[in-house]
């Protein structure tokens, strides 16, 4: 599937480039992005991603066309369960000013009308309040928690909070 320029408010998406990957690993090594996005080769794990075939890795662009970030989907296709999942990050410096709403509700508008998926997933650390209300800004409900989901950086295990965001549900700019 080839994803051409999605256009928010304050954000456009586009497919990732290895010419990207300088200023997505910046990104990921500031503090607040690498408590959450870890990893010991940043370089190579958004090489890998961006070549990655079953998941589709897009930087997020400000109006002045500077990279503040990354969205990734990918899809279960078994008809039976079929969906998308999505995660983010974004760099610090844009937080709390409506990027990563725009960018989610960007992206998801393009999953619903363009690949026709009636479901959408995300899963933020269960502590990660302000991911939270944003995916809930967007339209995502709280399906539960999940335990010990994921191992943190001091090493034990933290739970995870299971979002989902049914097609008819997506909200619109004017919902932030």
């Amino acid at each position: 599937m080839t994803i051409e320029r999605m256009v928010g408010e304050l954000v456009s998406l586009r497919l990732a480039v290895a010419a990207d990957v300088s200023a997505l690993v910046a990104i990921r090594a500031t503090p607040e992005v690498r408590s959450r996005w870890r990893g010991d080769d940043l370089e190579q794990d958004t090489l890998d991603s961006i070549a990655d075939e079953e998941l589709q890795f897009l930087v997020i662009e400000d109006s002045d066309s500077r990279v503040v970030g990354a969205i990734q989907w990918a899809q279960e296709e078994e008809p039976e369960y079929r969906h998308a999942s999505v995660d983010m990050y974004l760099h610090p410096g844009v937080h709390n000013q409506g990027f990563g709403a725009d960018a989610v509700r960007t992206l998801c508008r393009h999953l619903v009308e363009t690949e026709r998926h009636h479901r959408i997933t995300i899963d933020p650390a269960a502590d990660n309040h302000a991911a939270i209300r944003c995916y809930e800004k967007v339209g995502f409900q709280r399906v539960g928690v999940m335990r010990q989901y994921e191992r943190g950086a001091d090493g034990t295990f933290h739970d995870g909070l299971l979002m989902d965001l049914l097609a008819s549900e997506l909200g619109s700019a004017d919902a932030t």
